[in-house]
């Protein structure tokens, strides 16, 4: 399951006179709680004739400043960038360049990245799409009964936060017959199909958190042994997060999960991830702990990384954790969440009808993928372990002016560079 493509710029640079126009520009600008300072601002990119792409908020950790605002356009000079500047600086002083998409950067600038598992709970309301709201072609978009059942559980994911426990969701009869469905069919494959890992964890979930064909287990109960396995947990999340947001999550192991399911009349399709995916496969894997290694070095991977390389991170993670295979005992075995949930394509994957690729980063990383149809690329991991090796290896390759190290114990990331411009409060915001 694809979790997004992320918008936020991340490079500062001032853009030279001659430099390709339009170019994508996002600004920062900082204010004070009052009433109507948002619209203020707005009112005055507006009298220049800048249509804003994006504009996301975020609470500001800088002394001073209540709210941090995030804003993107395409400005069709210098001139007209150094125009919004100025006038914006009229309203709130606080006013910075985060990135312009030209060729002439002048300085690397580190975006915000969490540094604290608390830090998380910024990511609750910033869901792209599938919460709620579903698309016109979803298999429950006309069903309005499914459409307020959808709503009522999303509710659960946008008040939770941090320390507390995951509220209970009481299942109806028909969501437990539908994962009835999806578990007895997964089942009768996992045995020739997945891989030992999966194989090894799955009756201890049987027997530890309730997985049976007339229960869905609850994520809180799931997440402790989660925990007790390898300190990954659990958070619920209205729906789908951009690829920054779901990977920085895997940096302090913490995996997004869903709690709704999947509409009752296609119960063996789902166009987003739901609780099936989530649980059947995804948290098998995540209590081995080579694998959740290997997904929290993905994770650490993407703290403070470029657009660009937040793109190939997210495109190594769709063809390892969600659609990757490895080789076990000269047989080919099934890893990815995305094949261990999906009936259909568990049994596509390991034929001869597609083609399988050892599992390189470099050439991972760039490699298309579609999200409409079975996968014509697979790509074959010796290990969990040689995984990591080979991710973190290809993280030294990233254009990032600092490294990190988590901190298990305080559950908080540790910058290995305390160079002003990363440590700053406009780093740290």
């Amino acid at each position: 399951m694809s979790n997004g493509v992320v918008a936020t710029a991340l490079h500062k640079c001032t853009p030279e006179s001659d430099s390709k126009a339009p170019f994508r520009t996002t600004l920062l600008f900082s204010v004070s709680d009052h009433v109507g300072i948002l619209d203020e601002c707005l009112a005055a990119i507006k009298s220049l004739h800048v249509s804003l792409k994006r504009i996301e908020s975020r609470p500001s950790k800088t002394p001073g400043w209540d709210y941090d605002f995030f804003v993107d356009f395409d400005a069709e000079s210098k001139q007209q960038l150094e125009n919004v500047v100025g006038t914006l600086q009229n309203v709130t002083k606080k006013v910075h360049i985060v990135s312009a998409d030209t060729n002439e950067a002048t300085e690397t600038h580190v975006p915000w990245f969490p540094r604290k598992k608390s830090d998380l709970d910024s990511f609750t309301e910033k869901v792209l799409e599938m919460g709620e709201d579903l698309s016109s072609d979803h298999p429950g978009a006309h069903d309005p009964i499914y459409r307020a059942r959808r709503a009522e559980i999303t509710r659960v994911a946008k008040t939770h936060r941090h320390g507390q426990p995951i509220p209970k969701v009481d299942y109806t009869s028909k969501e437990i017959e539908t994962w009835g469905t999806v578990f007895r069919n997964l089942v009768k494959l996992f045995s020739t199909h997945a891989c030992r890992e999966h194989q090894y964890v799955f009756p201890l979930l049987v027997q530890n958190c309730g997985y049976r064909e007339d229960n869905i287990p609850q994520l809180e109960e799931v997440s402790k042994f989660l925990k007790d396995c390898t300190g990954f947990t659990l958070r619920p999340v209205m729906g789908l997060l951009t690829s920054r947001d779901f990977l920085n999550g895997l940096a302090f192991r913490v995996f997004h999960s869903t709690q709704y399911i999947r509409h009752h009349s296609k119960p063996l399709f789902t166009p987003e991830p739901d609780i099936c995916h989530e649980l059947l496969g995804h948290v098998p894997l995540f209590c081995d702990p080579d694998f959740a290694d290997f997904s929290q070095e993905i994770g650490l991977a993407s703290l403070g990384a470029s657009d660009n390389d937040v793109q190939k991170l997210a495109t190594i993670y769709w063809f390892t954790v969600e659609f990757g295979l490895c080789r076990q005992d000269n047989e080919l075995r099934a890893y990815g969440a995305g094949l261990l949930s999906s009936f259909g394509e568990l049994e596509y994957a390991l034929s001869d009808e597609n083609e399988k690729r050892p599992f390189e980063p470099t050439k991972t990383a760039v490699q298309e993928y579609i999200v409409t149809d079975y996968q014509p690329i697979y790509f074959v991991a010796d290990s969990f372990k040689d995984a990591q090796l080979k991710v973190r290896e290809y993280a030294k390759t990233l254009s990032r002016p600092f490294s990190i190290r988590y901190n298990p114990y305080t559950e908080s990331i540790e910058v290995l560079d305390n160079k002003e411009k990363i440590l700053s409060p406009k780093a740290d915001k």
